[in-house]
């Protein structure tokens, strides 16, 4: 019988454990043995209402249907081609396995209440892919108490084991920062986004290595959003900041087709005054003006490995998850002052 949202406090509880406990468990925060940290939520799968399709037999609930989830805020749901690429590469793969995706969106309200959440609920599906950085923690960890197959792409769980899909954003955002410094660029500033996203951390890492191996200073500035006004924003504060700047890595091309907006308001041109490179290769990089040089995150690929760990998970409920890195390439055009390179390749 189904029944309202269980509290932390119920789940505390039911352990003997502290309120602060569960909450450091379902917002994926260190602190809890790993132990203590399954049991939490091996109670949450058993106190929560929505079934637990695993523990039914896949065999009976099977649909051959997967869910792609996308946050209904995010630039994925705005337009940004960026995870229509990913969904296209998993649905390729997936359809040859007889199974079809549905493409769902969750807004803030619906994060905040997971276990309202209808594809899982009403057993509508057999598996999960869950796109995007801005997909909350607590989100993801119901839905693995609901005990269905799930793979994320572009967002991990730093304290909790699950399938997941990253691009080598950490070495591309190095790459990027290196080629650069050859060109003899070495007041680089970094346009970052949230800090809370994997994706973000791991391409400021890779900026940061890059400037402090060659002895440079890091000049990173951050926003909580990834778009082009956000771009904007950073551009105008960076050259108030540091006017000497020459070249900037932006966290992804929406933020450095803003800056590069920003910077030839400002009398800065691209690229002749400034270099500008962005991260993932969007089909709006090679259309802007300049081309944008940027990293090439293999959008398709990390779609289809994603739907082939999902389809391996409904076959084999029980199998480990797995942290699937996938290599980038640094595309150079008009921004950093290269010849345009357009050919897009998802």
């Amino acid at each position: 019988m189904s029944r309202n949202l269980i509290t932390q406090k119920e789940v505390a509880e039911q352990l003997g454990v502290s309120v602060a406990t569960v909450s450091r468990v379902l917002n994926d925060r260190p602190g809890v043995g790993p132990e203590l940290r399954q049991k939490i939520l091996d109670t949450l799968n058993e106190m929560d209402y929505t079934p637990n399709l695993t523990a039914r037999g896949l065999a009976i609930a099977q649909t051959h249907a997967v869910a792609f989830v996308v946050h209904m805020s995010s630039q994925a749901a705005a337009g940004d081609p960026f995870y229509s690429t990913i969904m296209a590469g998993a649905e390729a793969y997936l359809a040859r396995h007889n199974y079809h995706i549905l493409l769902t969106t969750v807004e803030d309200q619906l994060m905040a209440r997971p276990e309202a959440f209808s594809v899982i609920r009403q057993g509508r599906v057999d598996g999960l892919i869950v796109a995007g950085p801005d997909i909350s923690p607590t989100f993801i960890l119901h839905l693995l108490a609901a005990g269905v197959p799930l793979v994320l792409i572009d967002n991990c769980l730093a304290q909790s084991a699950v399938n997941c899909v990253l691009a080598d954003n950490k070495g591309g955002m190095y790459d990027a920062t290196r080629h650069l410094q050859e060109h003899e660029h070495g007041r680089i500033a970094f346009l970052s986004g949230p800090e809370s996203w994997i994706s973000n951390r791991e391409r400021v890492q890779g900026y940061r290595q890059a400037m402090v191996e060659a002895g440079l200073e890091p000049l990173i500035l951050h926003a909580e959003e990834t778009t082009i006004a956000a771009g904007e924003a950073l551009m105008q504060q960076a050259l108030e900041q540091w006017p000497d700047v020459t070249a900037v890595g932006a966290v992804n091309d929406a933020v450095a087709i803003g800056a590069v907006r920003a910077a030839n308001r400002l009398g800065r041109q691209v690229p002749e005054d400034l270099a500008v490179i962005g991260f993932d290769d969007i089909t709006w990089a090679v259309m802007n003006e300049p081309s944008l040089s940027t990293v090439h995150v293999f959008k398709r690929r990390m779609g289809k490995l994603a739907g082939q760990r999902l389809l391996e998970c409904i076959q084999e409920p029980e199998t480990a998850p797995t942290r699937t890195i996938v290599a980038t390439e640094l595309v150079l055009r008009q921004s950093c002052g290269h010849a345009n390179k357009d050919i897009f390749r998802g």
